[in-house]
């Protein structure tokens, strides 16, 4: 540092650098599970188990541990949040010359706003997740139609009963074929949230059900 920064970082009191100090070291790690969480990486909550299996069917995890997981990622995130928001605050009242208890006062304060804040969207968003996984898991077994193209070992997209509502869902095929707009599709398990895995229905089923 030098000239007016290294000035500046000679001015500040040795509790107000230490405040700076630990306010980017948290600060880098919430950016990091922030960005983490958005693409997916480090084993977020977006990855954890749904619970069905290979024929498609929904079992309740046998020990609790999708909720201890993402109890976990919660607090992690929400902890990450107080402390980031915690030393921010606090450096920066008292680099404005706060008093030392006024200033930690208010650094508490918005350390608790941070962490019940990222606390209440990282509960929406798994609420959203498990409801789109519901509306999928509702899906299995029933028949649809494909909606639009599922290219061979791609996605597509699929119109089926959800929950006694017309409902479109992204779709792979189970045989890694490509299923053409059109084609009766059975679904047969969920792979994600909004992801269903289908297979065609053989044409003289589709036949039969239409004599019937």
């Amino acid at each position: 540092m030098t000239g007016a920064l290294a000035g500046w970082w000679e001015g500040l009191t040795v509790l107000n650098r230490v405040f700076y100090a630990v306010a980017i070291f948290f600060g880098v790690l919430f950016l990091w599970q922030l960005a983490a969480s958005i693409l997916g990486i480090g084993g977020g909550d977006e990855g954890v188990d749904s619970g069905t299996d290979a024929m498609g069917e929904h079992h309740p995890p046998p020990d609790g541990s999708e909720t201890l997981t993402a109890f976990k990622l919660l607090s992690v995130r929400s902890l990450l949040a107080f402390f980031t928001l915690f030393f921010w605050a606090g450096a920066l009242y008292l680099n404005n010359g706060m008093p030392m208890t006024t200033a930690l006062g208010w650094a508490l304060a918005w350390g608790i706003a941070a962490l019940a804040l990222v606390s209440l969207i990282m509960h929406a968003m798994k609420r959203m997740q498990e409801t789109g996984n519901l509306t999928a898991q509702s899906a299995v077994g029933n028949t649809g139609t494909v909606s639009l193209d599922i290219p061979a070992g791609g996605q597509g997209e699929v119109r089926v009963m959800c929950r006694n509502l017309l409902t479109h869902l992204k779709a792979r095929a189970a045989d890694g074929q490509g299923v053409k707009a059109g084609v009766a599709v059975t679904v047969i398990r969920v792979l994600e949230p909004t992801v269903v895995e289908v297979r065609a229905v053989p044409v003289s089923e589709t036949q039969l059900t239409a004599g019937g």
